[in-house]
This record gives C-alpha cells, structure tokens and sequence, in this order.
C-alpha cells in the first residue's frame, strides 16, 4: 500500500500540481523493469534521496530494489514512529519525505507520524508492505496483524490521515512488468511556476488594500502585548501561512477582523473581500508584492512610542530551584547558525517566541 499525505491543491485549470517533464524514451533492461525499481525511481522523481524505514517480512524485497537505487539511501530506523517523524522533519526541510514500514504492526504505529504531517500539508509519502494477492479471502489469519482475516483495518485508518491511498496488488516487488518496460515521466509535488494571471490579480488586489490602509500589520497571531496591541489596531493585515485554530489564537482571542485581512497559503492567496487566487506561489506572490506596495512605517513607529524593554533575568544561586526563565536564558546561549529550534505546544511555545534566533538557525 502506498499512503501520500499533504501535497498541494491548485484551483486553476490552466496549471497542475502534477507537472510532468520531459518524456523519456530510456528503455529499461527487463531484469529491471520491476515494481520496486519503478517505485524507487519515482520517488527520486519527486526529490527524495533519503527513506526512512525498518525492515519486516512484508518489504523485505522492496527494501532491496530501494538499496539497489544508486540516488536513494535507506536509512535504518529504530522502531516505525521515529521513521515516520523523521520523514516527516525530512520533509520539512527537503519539502517531501517517505518512509517505508511493514503491514499492520509497522502500518499502525507510523500513523501519527503521518497524521502529523498531514496536518500540516506536509507531502510525505509511506510505503507500507502487504499481504499476497492469495490471501485475501482465504480467512486465514496473518502475523503482524490484529488476529483477524480483515486486511482492510490499516488502509481505513491511513484514509482519514492521507490525502491519497493506492493499493498495489502485485505479489512481489521482483516480478517485471511491461508497464516498467520505459523509464517514467518525470514528476513533480508541487508546481515550480505560479498562474501568471492569477499572480498578477492577486498582486495587485493585495497592493490595492495595503496602499490605502494608514496604518497596515504583518503579523502572527501571538505576539508581544505591544506587538499584539499595534496588530489589533491596524486597518489591514497580511498573514502569510496562517492556521488559526483554537492554540494559534489562543482560544480565538486576538480582535483581529476578517474583513482586514489578506491571507496568504503555500500556492493561495484570499483577499479581505472573499476573493481568491490559486496556483499562486507564496515565494512568487511575495516577491511581486514588495515592489508593489508603498513604503508605510505608522505601525512600526506607534509600537516604538509604547515598547518598554523587558528587564534581565536574575542569575540563579547555588542550589536554587530552576526558574523557566533561566532555563530559557540557558537555551539562548545555546543557539547559533547551526541549530534549529522546535516549539512544543504548552511553556516551552510561548517561551520560545522571546527568543533571538541567529542568523541561520532554524
């Protein structure tokens, strides 16, 4: 089963997210054109070099085409869920990731790995191995399942956690194909140019309402109490990447009005008037807006007549308890170009956001 989470949705007709290159006529030697060569090359297609796996009687043979694969390198994981949070932290960085597991046992517990990254649209791809076509309907009961002859249980559970299921019924990865015979068209997850149109009107709808406002925010949506009270008071706001869920709002508190705001997505664009742009680049729609708004400093300037500079922590005694403040005075001298810092949900969040990062770090 192969199990594809987060990805990109574009709305134009003219553009897709699936762009295909070049045709390549290469024909493959048919020792080679396998299932598990094909499955190796596409995942070289889509930018992936490293998979995340850990190997069982399900994938075994799989795992060897992928080893086989010059420009992939496996890489052996402890147990399921830190293959799949490593995939997922691959993605982060590289903007696809995959992991390869075994049927049931490894399928269940990569799950919140891949739910994770689903949550953030995060295109991660998970290869889970499978039973042989002759045992389904048998009724006979599989190791490494939950001791029922119902091989279904993992596939509902990815479906909810996934924007894409495929299940692939051959027998083994080793058996050739016709269908291999041809080296396949280049692929890629996400489109490498915006809507050149939409780019343009959502551009310029944006610079419209940026322009005329008096006193414009870019934000997020927790903040400094001066930063969030000059965000509050602002006639226009640009968000870029926002979820604004219950954690991100702190409980839907900031007085932020929807009517104001420009909402700018990975590949969308949504103006204060309900309008929207798709297939447009957030990288490309950025780009284009700054050479397009005027230069307008009224938020910075009200916000430097009200900040008052927090004061130093004290430094601890021998023997005194550990204060948060201290600790997170600690975690400041450790950062540098070389680190990268993730903000759990709870103290360590809200901390985290008093912190100077260094140029470079993540």
């Amino acid at each position: 089963m192969v199990s594809q989470t987060g990805g990109r949705h574009c709305s134009s007709e003219t553009d897709t997210c699936f762009a295909p290159g070049p045709v390549s006529p290469t024909v493959i030697n048919s020792s080679e054109a396998t299932l598990g060569r094909h499955l190796a090359r596409r995942l070289v297609h889509v930018g992936v070099t490293d998979v995340f796996s850990v190997p069982g009687d399900f994938n075994l043979t799989l795992l060897d085409h992928l080893i086989a694969e010059l420009e992939l390198n496996l890489i052996g994981c402890c147990n399921e869920l830190k293959a799949g949070y490593a995939a997922d932290g691959y993605a982060w960085s590289r903007g696809v990731g995959a992991c390869v597991v075994t049927f049931t046992v490894g399928g269940l517990s990569v799950l919140n790995g891949i739910a994770g990254a689903y949550s953030e649209s995060l295109p991660l791809i998970c290869i889970v191995g499978g039973p042989n076509s002759n045992d389904f309907g048998t009724n006979r009961i599989l190791h490494h399942t939950i001791g029922l002859p119902d091989f279904s249980q993992e596939l509902r559970c990815f479906e909810t956690v996934t924007c894409h299921q495929a299940i692939i019924s051959c027998n083994l990865a080793v058996i050739p194909h016709p269908t291999f015979s041809l080296e396949p068209v280049p692929l890629s997850l996400s489109p490498t140019l915006s809507n050149k149109m939409g780019l343009e009107a959502a551009v310029e709808a944006t610079a419209e309402s940026l322009n005329k406002a008096v006193k414009p925010g870019f934000s997020r949506a927790v903040s400094t109490a001066f930063c969030a009270e000059i965000v509050e008071s602002a006639d226009a706001y640009l968000f870029a990447g926002p979820t604004f869920n219950d954690h991100s709002s702190v409980g839907y508190s900031p007085l932020l009005k929807k009517v104001k705001a420009i909402n700018v997505q990975p590949d969308r664009v949504v103006i204060a008037n309900g309008r929207a742009f798709g297939c447009v680049l957030m990288k490309d729609f950025l780009g284009a807006l700054a050479k397009r708004v005027k230069h307008n400093n009224t938020a910075d300037e009200n916000y430097h007549m009200i900040f008052v500079t927090e004061g130093h922590p004290l430094k601890a005694s021998p023997r005194e308890p550990l204060r948060v403040n201290i600790l997170f005075q600690n975690i400041q001298n450790l950062l540098s170009s070389e680190t990268a810092v993730i903000a759990e949900t709870g103290d360590s969040w809200f901390n985290c956001q008093k912190l100077k990062l260094a140029r470079g770090c993540g």
